[in-house]
């Protein structure tokens, strides 16, 4: 879970470090069902799969949030979900995608949509953890309503890159900077996970506006979850039983159209960048930001 920090605005571009990979895999792709795809694992009846499995819903009230997560575990996929956030006054909520591994020393790429007064914007938090480590914190706004109606969230992670994207246009990218002593997650597996919680003591202002219980109970809703990735059971990645060709994904990085929109978001709808809060880092910006900030 994310924890509090203070703002400072950044129109930082990150450069990306090119890294060059081949690998041999089989895709495996599947969608669209989740009473096949997930399993509900919190919230004593405040999530809900309807439509025949098409819709998964997700309330929040003063008892309880709710939560579920994916039935198969992944090492390097393509994760995509449609979500439509909490509406109106969704101050001190937070609604939570993401990947993680186990254990103490976990990986996790995190989705968090933090909520907001009515008229205000969401803040999209974004994060990367490797070996239990994270504070790697970039924040945006969005370009739209995403309390409105449902909008595409995905995330790519591969053995060269993590992108994040926002109805296909990426906002972020976290590089493989290994041979700069950078971990990068690539031996964990983990699993997809979503919840809806309350946050009131950092989500929305640091915590200065608090959750109105009155207008609870609040929902969140998920649509068309998809994974083309690699299966992890037993120690076997399901990658690893055939060469095909159909895997670009496990190769994809940003090419020069995608690094000119992905600039557009970071210029235009970037909040926070963790790589130029030198007030939070005086003993040095994260060897990432001074690697990747390089001309």
């Amino acid at each position: 879970m994310a924890a509090s920090f203070s703002y400072y605005n950044s129109n930082v571009f990150v450069v990306a470090v090119t890294t060059s990979l081949l690998v041999g895999s089989l895709l495996v792709a599947f969608a669209g069902n989740f009473d096949q795809d997930v399993d509900i694992t919190w919230g004593d009846g405040r999530a809900k799969i309807l439509n025949n499995g098409k819709l998964l819903t997700l309330s929040l009230d003063k008892t309880s949030g709710s939560g579920f997560q994916s039935k198969n575990e992944y090492l390097f996929g393509k994760i995509d979900m449609k979500l439509k956030l909490v509406p109106g006054n969704s101050a001190g909520t937070v609604t939570a995608y993401y990947l993680r591994s186990q254990g103490s020393s976990w990986d996790e790429i995190d989705f968090e949509f933090l909520g907001n007064l009515s008229g205000d914007p969401y803040i999209v938090h974004t994060n990367v953890y490797t070996q239990g480590k994270g504070d790697r914190e970039q924040q945006f706004y969005l370009w739209f309503d995403p309390a409105a109606d449902f909008h595409t969230y995905s995330i790519l992670w591969n053995p060269g890159n993590i992108i994040f994207y926002v109805d296909g246009r990426p906002i972020r990218e976290f590089k493989n900077l290994q041979s700069f002593g950078i971990p990068y997650p690539k031996n964990q597996s983990m699993r997809v996970y979503s919840s809806l919680w309350n946050a009131d003591d950092w989500a929305t202002r640091g915590g200065l506006v608090k959750t109105d219980w009155t207008q609870a109970p609040f929902t969140a809703s998920f649509k068309s979850f998809n994974a083309n990735a690699c299966i992890w059971s037993n120690g076997v990645s399901s990658c690893s039983s055939s060469n095909s060709t159909s895997n670009a994904w496990l190769s994809q990085e940003l090419d020069s159209r995608s690094q000119k929109r992905l600039t557009w978001v970071q210029k235009n709808y970037m909040v926070y960048n963790y790589c130029s809060d030198t007030k939070r880092f005086p003993q040095g910006l994260p060897l990432e930001c001074t690697v990747t900030t390089k001309a």
